[in-house]
């Protein structure tokens, strides 16, 4: 399989990285492969610039949005959440028609500092967002209730936990779920919420997630339904 993944920070960078490792082709998608090769600082976060991920990466290609849609049988949404719709504006409409497009962003606005509040929320997700944007497109939320190194390495948290695919298309939902089994999650761990609007309901447990991170003090942590079947 050929997936686009679009975006360049530690999300994408971890999803393409899994990917690839499984035998997937990979192309990355940016604005401006020129000026994302170029950065020499650590981004927010602190991880090293793409540069230096790329160099032990090089079976990942990096391509404009658009040409990295094309490529791709299967896109990954990582763009942060206010950029999305704009990212995938670039993507074109035409490069994601017909296929799954897996959006991993959540809709966090940090323009008033933190903690980041969530733009939109309650009666609106970004996943709804993108579906109405493309209609085109098969469009699944999925693994945004966790942090990036959890969504391709589940064990790094003992004991049971889940993660949840939302969209329209059940043929998509099972596509996505047989690449989360393929991450590490147990097929009986994926927990099918129903149309794209419930991806709210994942998009809104972003203001606990950040919560519990400060108070544990790391990110190697999840939810589990208890009485999930």
């Amino acid at each position: 399989m050929r997936y686009a993944v679009l975006g360049t920070g530690i999300v994408g960078r971890t999803i393409a990285a899994k990917l690839a490792s499984l035998g997937h082709e990979v192309v990355i998608g940016t604005r401006d492969p020129q000026a994302t090769l170029a950065r020499t600082d650590p981004d927010g976060m602190g991880n090293p610039p793409y540069a230096v991920w790329q160099a032990d990466h090089a079976d990942v290609l990096l391509k404009p949005f658009a040409e990295a849609a094309a490529l791709g049988e299967t896109i990954v949404n990582t763009t942060a959440g206010t950029a999305a719709l704009t990212a995938l504006d670039a993507a074109g409409s035409a490069n994601l028609a017909g296929k799954v497009v897996i959006d991993v962003a959540n809709p966090l606005d940090f323009s008033a500092g933190m903690p980041p509040t969530l733009d939109p929320v309650n009666t609106d997700s970004l996943g709804e967002q993108i579906q109405r944007a493309f209609p085109e497109a098969k469009v699944v939320k999925t693994l945004n209730t966790m942090t990036c190194a959890v969504m391709v390495e589940p064990t790094r948290v003992a004991g049971e936990h889940n993660v949840f695919v939302s969209g329209a298309d059940t043929g998509a939902k099972k596509q996505v779920t047989e690449l989360l089994v393929s991450f590490g999650w147990p097929e009986h761990s994926v927990i099918d919420l129903g149309g794209i609007e419930t991806a709210r309901g994942t998009e809104m447990l972003l203001p606990i997630w950040l919560r519990l991170m400060g108070t544990l003090g790391h990110a190697d942590f999840n939810f589990h339904i208890q009485g999930a079947r």
